[in-house]
């Protein structure tokens, strides 16, 4: 399918799965019938309102008197900043305009005129060369197009030029209106910070003493005293979990670091927190804490499952008690990534939150420590565990349609591939399945996915940070960045929450990114600026994206690192049993000794090695040298792994032309064994030479063959 067409389905795709902000919403958030209140709600929703004023009134009064002038000075400097920014971007713009410019001129005399000249002179060498009326008539229509074709170069090389030209004339006064708004840019950015300095907020922004009551507000506020209400007149056993919850500083505060519950609906996180530590006696503190509150806050509204579509008894929703239990058993078992027990509460609402069944997760990490468990141990976290987007996943839509009903959306795309929506589907899916951070990064016209490495987070499939959002609070992808950055700072991330619970307190609109459309407050704006200078000082590092030239393509053009392996005698010794049966290791090739970029020798998690011949590149055979202790008939099986279907291995024996075709059970990701094939050996020894050579080729991971006697 032509790049056009793929670009376009990939839209369609991009506008299915998100679609516009309202649209989404009707979709993600249906709305529900207001709870209707009892007199006992009532009571307990006033009762809520008046600890929500109370505390407004505790917290208004520990405020510092922000004097007016510098307060003014403040929101007036952020205001000439932002002038001044889009002066920047302006004169950008048009520098940018130049440079396409030029870069049209050079398409136009470099690609399309002198592509032309080549033309032509091919296609008049043939013309000298034509024998029959045929050739010679192919010729000259081939010369005719090409002459038409430098013709149309020639006209647009003349447009383009004199775009060039008009746009040069005023180069010289363009970037002196760059350096000039740069210039002015500065000294907005410094007087802002001196402004910011000068309100003095640091000594109690760098205080703890008013978290429990500003966490306290922020939680009664985005609940609202109506929805505690509603939850607490269901009973005694829920209205003593939200009094619980209220009364408990430290939690208050960890589900405000947290962004806090999802939809404000902290009844149901407490629900669910107390229904996941009676189902464990492992909550109580460190990771398992921190990944069952988590679990509490993000699925407080029912996160939908999804199901193969033939599995039409399966729960409608994931049940947040079994996604932690889940979780817990892969922790506890050493199954998720080493860094997952460090990761933060809000880090963890980005790995629990996933569509995906605990089922198939287990899927996930166990089809990839069969199939490719040298992605597991990368070391380069960029493309840790989600590399098999660019090496496994087909680009195309053409086999969707083939899509298995029985088998999970994520094994189809392992199977059948997509395009850009389902390769950042699954992108997404593996991170989780191995505990790693990821959310949707889509960009326009075009889905990709950032994830967490121990380095930042990192764009994958789609151009860089500033180019996308994100389905988060922080909406704008380089406002998501910014709080992963400051977050990972640490203990000093409180001074930015600390801003805009406060901010909360005396009613600002919620501001989460210097991208934002609303305008900031004071409160609002500090953090901004706190968070800002948080990034500057710890010299912080924006990782660049990788993967953009596989949004809409087959193979990298990446150079892809293969590690290592040491390959021992044992790895590939060839062996004979007491029956005459021979085991031959898929690593004990005599052609090629070691890895390619097609084949490639790695550790297997059965232990010893295994061998993986690549969906991408050409064909390449690899041979077996070994001895036979007799002559005869054998069967011939191969203990492999496929994902996918409609694979084969072609096999010739001691430099036969004739070949036999091996047909590759589709496994899911498991190991299983080819159906038998038989050969005939000769005594001494023998050549066995496999290849990949037909349409529609994936990866395949083989761990050895067999051959055992007829007779």
């Amino acid at each position: 399918m032509k790049k056009q067409k793929m670009t376009a389905i990939c839209v369609l795709l991009v506008a299915t799965v998100i679609g516009t902000p309202n649209v989404w919403a009707k979709k993600k958030n249906p709305k529900t019938p207001e709870v209707q209140l009892t007199q006992a709600g009532q009571q307990l929703e006033s009762q809520y309102s008046k600890q929500l004023e109370s505390l407004k009134a505790e917290i208004s009064k520990a405020l510092p008197t922000v004097d007016g002038r510098k307060k003014y000075d403040f929101l007036k400097s952020r205001e000439v900043e932002v002038a001044a920014e889009a002066a920047v971007s302006a004169a950008q713009n048009l520098m940018s305009g130049i440079h396409k410019a030029e870069a049209s001129v050079k398409h136009a005399t470099g690609k399309w005129i002198g592509g032309a000249d080549k033309g032509i002179k091919a296609s008049t060498a043939k013309l000298k060369m034509a024998k029959t009326d045929a050739e010679r008539q192919a010729a000259q229509k081939e010369l005719v197009t090409w002459q038409k074709n430098r013709e149309a170069g020639v006209s647009a090389l003349k447009e383009r030029q004199a775009i060039l030209d008009e746009a040069k004339r005023d180069e010289s006064k363009t970037k002196k209106a760059l350096k000039d708004a740069q210039e002015a840019l500065a000294q907005a950015k410094a007087a802002t910070s001196k402004a910011i300095k000068n309100l003095g907020l640091n000594s109690l922004l760098s205080s703890d003493k008013l978290d429990a009551k500003l966490a306290q507000y922020v939680v009664l506020m985005e609940a609202t005293p109506r929805g505690l209400a509603a939850f607490s007149q269901k009973g005694d056993e829920q209205r003593k979990l939200i009094d619980k919850m209220l009364s408990t500083d430290d939690l208050l505060v960890q589900m405000a670091v947290a962004d806090g519950a999802k939809g404000g609906k902290y009844g149901q996180a407490m629900q669910i927190y107390q229904n996941i530590s009676k189902a464990s006696e492992k909550v109580a503190e460190g990771p398992l804490h921190r990944l069952a509150l988590a679990i509490s806050l993000e699925h407080a509204v029912p996160v939908k499952q999804r199901n193969a579509v033939a599995n039409t008894e399966a729960a409608a929703t994931v049940d947040p008690v079994k996604r932690y239990l889940h979780f817990e058993k892969a922790f506890l078992a050493g199954d998720l990534d080493p860094a997952f027990k460090d990761l933060s509460t809000w880090d963890y609402r980005m790995v629990i939150d996933g569509e995906e069944p605990d089922e198939i997760l287990t899927w996930g990490r166990e089809m990839l420590r069969n199939y490719r468990p040298d992605q597991i141990t990368k070391p380069d976290y960029r493309w840790r565990y989600v590399e098999a987007v660019r090496s496994d996943i087909r680009y195309g839509s053409q086999d969707n349609k083939y899509d298995k009903p029985e088998l999970q959306f994520f094994q189809n795309i392992l199977m059948n591939g997509g395009v850009c929506g389902r390769r950042a589907f699954y992108g997404r899916f593996i991170l989780r399945s191995f505990g790693i951070p990821v959310t949707a990064r889509p960009q326009r016209g075009h889905a990709a996915l950032a994830h967490w490495t121990p380095k930042g987070w990192v764009v994958c499939l789609g151009a860089g940070w500033g180019s996308g959002w994100t389905k988060t609070q922080y909406n704008k992808d380089l406002d998501f960045l910014a709080t992963t950055q400051a977050r990972a700072v640490g203990k000093p991330f409180m001074q930015v929450k600390r801003a805009q619970w406060i901010g909360d307190s005396i009613g600002e609109s919620r501001v989460f990114g210097f991208q934002s459309k609303t305008k900031p407050g004071l409160w609002y704006g500090a953090s901004l600026y706190t968070q800002k200078g948080m990034i500057e000082a710890a010299k912080t590092k924006t990782l660049a994206a990788v993967g953009e030239d596989i949004g809409e393509a087959n193979e990298t053009k990446e150079k892809v690192v293969i590690a290592k392996v040491t390959m021992s005698d044992k790895d590939r010794k060839v062996s004979v049993d007491s029956q005459g049966v021979i085991t031959i290791p898929a690593v004990a090739t005599s052609k090629p000794t070691k890895s390619t970029a097609k084949l490639i020798f790695m550790n297997s998690h059965l232990g010893g090695k295994q061998l993986h011949y690549s969906r991408t590149g050409g064909n390449q055979t690899f041979e077996y040298t070994f001895d036979a202790p007799a002559a005869g008939e054998y069967v011939l099986t191969a203990r492999v792994v496929s994902p996918s279907w409609k694979q084969q291995l072609q096999l010739a024996v001691n430099g036969s032309e004739k070949q036999t075709d091996i047909a590759l059970p589709h496994t899911v990701g498991m190991w299983d064994k080819t159906q038998p094939a038989n050969v005939t050996l000769v005594k001494g020894k023998n050549v066995l030479a496999f290849s990949r050579d037909h349409e529609g080729l994936k990866g395949v991971s083989i761990k050895d063959f067999t051959l055992t006697p007829l007779n």
